[in-house]
């Protein structure tokens, strides 16, 4: 009988936490995308190795850029960040609360995916399509 109280003791709070780690990571407090231009990407932590970023927002040109935090779990998803830095890009993301501890990522946005920006809008109906080309001098 005293086996069987202290193994519920044990398993009931264990159970909880789990779950409360099931809820927490399968759950999206929010999605959307950020556009700018990816100014950092390093591979970060002690024991829990995540891939940090930052993205340079910029609203009008000479305006100070805000920043866009971002954390990266998946090394595909890294790569595909790192094929399209110093482009201007459009990364997906998902935002998660609760998450107790850093070893999940410094941030609460998880990038899960990337797109380069074909041209760049600088006001509604403004737009500068992005070169492909250097244009060569004559």
């Amino acid at each position: 009988m005293r086996f069987a109280k202290w193994l519920l003791a044990v398993l009931v709070p264990l159970l909880l936490v789990a779950a409360y780690f099931a809820v927490v990571l399968s759950w999206n407090y929010a999605s959307g995308e950020r556009a700018g231009w990816v100014q950092k990407l390093s591979r970060k932590g002690w024991l829990c190795k995540t891939w940090e970023g930052e993205l340079a927002l910029v609203s009008l040109p000479g305006s100070t850029p805000e920043k866009f935090l971002f954390t990266i779990h998946d090394d595909a998803v890294a790569a595909q960040v790192n094929a399209v830095m110093g482009q201007r890009v459009a990364l997906h993301y998902v935002e998660k609360v609760g998450l107790p501890t850093t070893c999940f990522g410094e941030t609460r946005h998880y990038v899960t995916g990337v797109r380069a920006q074909e041209e760049i809008q600088l006001t509604p109906g403004v737009v500068v399509p992005r070169p492909t080309a250097p244009a060569s001098a004559p």
